[in-house]
């Protein structure tokens, strides 16, 4: 099986052809790609990130130990900016001190929650479901998070899917679930 470092090199050097099956896709499918420059550095982060993101089911891969840290950090970020309008216990110091205290305590939960619902090796995770779920969030990323047009979000979908199906193509280990 390949390792850490095909994935990614493997994710890098063969983005073109994802750009140019986009481009197909667009203009002989009439798929309403937009591929301005911001969507398609945005999709090649994406896409070669996906080429390894499989492996996050891994508990010694690189990208779990990488992805861990990143949704820890997400959680205690999302709990603070949901706990930080609502807690008034005296100085405003204080108030943030403390809002930050309920986002660590959920970053740390989300730590070993993180391995804790991760399923065994090659199992879901290695799959064209969560790779659709991957291209979803990637869609979401891109016009609701970042406000770019709904063409430049299907396309950044499209890159962040083709991405994480290159990692199964090479695991040859491509299943619907």
């Amino acid at each position: 099986m390949p390792n850490y470092d095909v994935h990614l090199l493997s994710g890098i050097v063969t983005y073109p052809l994802a750009i140019f099956i986009a481009f197909m896709l667009r203009d002989h499918a009439g798929v309403p790609f937009v591929l301005s420059t911001t969507a398609m550095v945005i999709g090649y982060a994406l896409y070669v990130l996906g080429s390894d993101l499989p492996d996050m089911d891994h508990p010694n891969a690189l990208i779990h130990r990488g992805t861990k840290p990143i949704v820890s950090v997400a959680v205690g970020s999302a709990v603070f900016i949901q706990s930080f309008g609502s807690i008034n216990i005296g100085e405003p110091w204080l108030n943030v001190t403390a809002a930050w205290g309920f986002g660590a305590l959920a970053a740390l939960m989300a730590w070993f929650a993180f391995t804790w619902v991760m399923p065994k090796h090659r199992g879901i995770v290695h799959s064209l479901l969560f790779a659709a779920v991957y291209g979803l969030l990637g869609y979401a990323l891109v016009e609701f998070g970042l406000g770019l047009g709904r063409g430049e979000a299907l396309f950044a979908g499209f890159a962040a899917f083709s991405g994480y199906t290159l990692h199964l193509i090479l695991d040859r280990e491509v299943s619907l679930l």
